[in-house]
């Protein structure tokens, strides 16, 4: 069995080059890969472009990667809680495509798995819909998009094995386990990782077969971006 184990992030993400395209898992700072991010601000890497539910925040996530200039285009559909990135959208500064949230999670699960376009009524008659095929079914409008796949894949997930499985806990199982599938090289974080044939295989949410690199990650933050309870 192919023991697919670095040492730490930035083993794992020293020849992302410059220019490449990454995914970055998670939901707002939810099971982010907090790791990689970190080091591939150390790295220095400049250029990305960022397929991510979030921007992050000004001090955390991808938002530490936009305010060290090194991300070129971000495309997401949540971005509401950066100051620098509207700082760098408004200025020009930065490429953003914004998509419907279903939208995007069905790109890139679609990239995962080979398809290259669908139709979708998300979207359609906003500018979502600019310079893009629509078509009719069943007397509604449907709107066609394509995969979204990346260079590397970085995801976060809560337990994994030596040979890439993986196991996410609560949400951060929103965008980690599609965007696993769609990168030509996946890198996962795991918070415990464990000797191959520990997992139950029927827990399994990401099969080794889609992950190259693997490592257990350390001082995970979770920050939470509003904290609400009740008074």
């Amino acid at each position: 069995m192919i023991n697919k184990v670095v040492k730490n992030a930035t083993e794992a993400v020293q020849d992302i080059p410059n220019n490449a395209t990454l995914m970055l898992g998670g939901f707002g700072l939810c099971g982010i890969p907090e790791n990689c991010i970190s080091a591939l601000v150390e790295l220095g890497v400049k250029g990305l472009t960022c397929i991510s539910n979030n921007a992050g925040v000004d001090d955390f996530g991808i938002g530490l990667m936009l305010k060290t200039r090194q991300v070129k285009k971000m495309i997401s559909s949540y971005v509401g809680e950066n100051a620098e990135f509207e700082r760098q959208l408004l200025s020009g500064e930065l490429e953003v495509d914004l998509i419907p949230q279903g939208s995007l999670a069905e790109r890139v699960r679609a990239g995962g798995a080979g398809i290259p376009a669908f139709f979708t009524p998300a979207g359609y008659g906003t500018e979502v819909a600019e310079g893009k095929e629509t078509r009719e079914f069943e007397g509604k409008m449907y709107l066609l998009e394509s995969w979204l796949r990346a260079d590397f894949s970085l995801v976060k997930a809560w337990k994994g094995d030596t040979a890439g499985n993986l196991i996410y806990k609560g949400t951060a199982r929103n965008f980690n386990p599609m965007m696993a599938t769609a990168g030509k090289i996946t890198v996962a974080e795991v918070e415990e990782l464990v000797p191959a044939g520990e997992l139950d295989p029927n827990q399994i949410h990401t099969p080794g077969i889609y992950v190259q690199r693997i490592f257990q990650g350390e001082g995970y933050e979770k920050r939470i971006e509003q904290r609400t309870v009740t008074p």
